[in-house]
């Protein structure tokens, strides 16, 4: 094999090969924190549902979840209080979260960013800066926490479980990122792997090269033993479940912060109500979502898992019985110790004259603020250190833990 064909497949196998130093254990007991990304801007409207506002009723003709009708009800919306009810389809996984305090939703959270667009307002979450002014995209939110984590005793054990590493995590600090679509199947076999690491002896890059070998081995070895295990229980072989509980193995044994993101939340047109597109959607991520707290064991009670996209959907319909971009959105928030089983942040009733530009949900709960003051909690940072990662942004407490 040349030079040429042996680097082909180190493009293949890029996020394998970005990790920097040895893999770090994350101790037991320690706080874990993972960031489920829904990328295309979900309709928070139809998921957490506002049930008490007749408006939200009169302009979804078509696509609005019914009303709780009781606790045995399959199409209507479950109570969460008097005024929010959640989407049927989140019955048997994010439902039972919720009744056991292990659940909580914020409302009217989300970005300043007004440009509805979901590339540039992704970007805004992700870097967690202002939006007016020079932005740095070499420093990122969840680098800025990996880099204020280094040299403590909760260390810098963050990775992404994605193809490449997502913009959330540039920083100082080198963080892995792993694709487990096909971590499986081992881009290179021993054979080729001994090339590489010979090939890069005494170069720059040799540590580098060698530790993400190690991890690809390491992983690959782990999802071959649980495929073999799985084959009792076929829920771990569908997409996002599988994936779930590969994560939370890995994050109970050697991380603590984690990204993921999930697509297919751009609802433009025939979004369905309590059943349709949206509906599919939800619930594999809950099932995903449930899975992976089963997966962490006992150190689901260290983990907090909070769900963003980045933003929300008109508040009306549009002709093709889907929804455009809007503005704010719901935060979900999970964990084994989190204080949930209710509706967190600022809030105000849904109507007409509540809507932010005559269309979305306004923000009354900035991100920045909201994720400042749960850091804070989780990891006891000093107000310098809260800063580092959310400049210009007093963490808000909403007593999430």
């Amino acid at each position: 094999m040349n030079r040429r064909e042996l680097l082909k497949k180190m493009a293949v196998a890029a996020p394998a090969l970005s990790v920097a130093g040895r893999v770090f254990a994350a101790p037991p007991g320690s706080p874990r924190f993972l960031l489920v990304f829904l990328r295309g801007g979900y309709d928070c409207a139809n998921v957490v549902i506002p049930y008490s506002s007749s408006y939200y009723y009169e302009t979804r003709p078509n696509i609005a979840v019914p009303k709780p009708t009781g606790p045995d009800a399959t199409e209507g919306a479950l109570a969460l209080d008097s005024n929010w009810a959640l989407a049927p389809v989140l019955r048997a996984s994010i439902a039972p979260l919720y009744a056991q305090r292990q659940a909580l939703f914020i409302p009217f959270a989300g970005t300043e960013d007004l440009s509805r667009s979901h590339f540039e307002t992704q970007d805004s979450i992700e870097l967690g800066q202002p939006t007016s002014g020079t932005r740095n995209y070499r420093s990122c939110f969840l680098g800025r926490l990996s880099d204020t984590l280094v040299g403590t005793a909760d260390g810098n054990s963050s990775i992404a479980f994605t193809d490449a590493l997502p913009l959330a995590l540039e920083g100082k600090a080198t963080v892995p990122n792993l694709s487990l679509k096909n971590v499986g199947k081992p881009s290179f076999d021993d054979r080729q792997a001994r090339i590489l690491s010979d090939m890069y002896a005494g170069h720059h890059l040799q540590a580098a090269v060698s530790s993400g070998l190690e991890l690809r081995h390491e992983v690959a070895q782990e999802i071959a033993d649980e495929m073999n295990a799985a084959n009792r229980n076929a829920i771990n072989t569908k997409g996002f479940e599988l994936e779930a509980e590969r994560m939370g193995r890995l994050m109970r044994d050697k991380y603590r912060i984690g990204f993921i993101d999930v697509g297919g939340w751009d609802t433009h047109v025939g979004e369905g109500a309590a059943q349709g597109p949206l509906a599919t959607n939800l619930n594999s991520l809950g099932r995903g979502l449930q899975v992976f707290s089963q997966s962490l064991g006992a150190e689901w009670s260290n983990t907090v898992v909070v769900v963003l996209s980045e933003f929300g959907r008109t508040f009306r319909e549009n002709g093709n019985r889907g929804t455009d971009h809007g503005h704010g959105t719901v935060y979900w928030v999970l964990g084994g110790s989190i204080k949930g089983g209710g509706i967190a942040g600022e809030q105000q009733r849904l109507d007409r004259g509540t809507l932010f530009q005559d269309r979305d949900y306004p923000v009354l709960n900035d991100y920045r603020a909201v994720l400042g003051g749960l850091f804070r909690s989780l990891w006891g940072f000093s107000p310098d250190q809260s800063s580092r990662i959310f400049q210009q942004t007093a963490p808000v407490d909403l007593k999430l833990v």
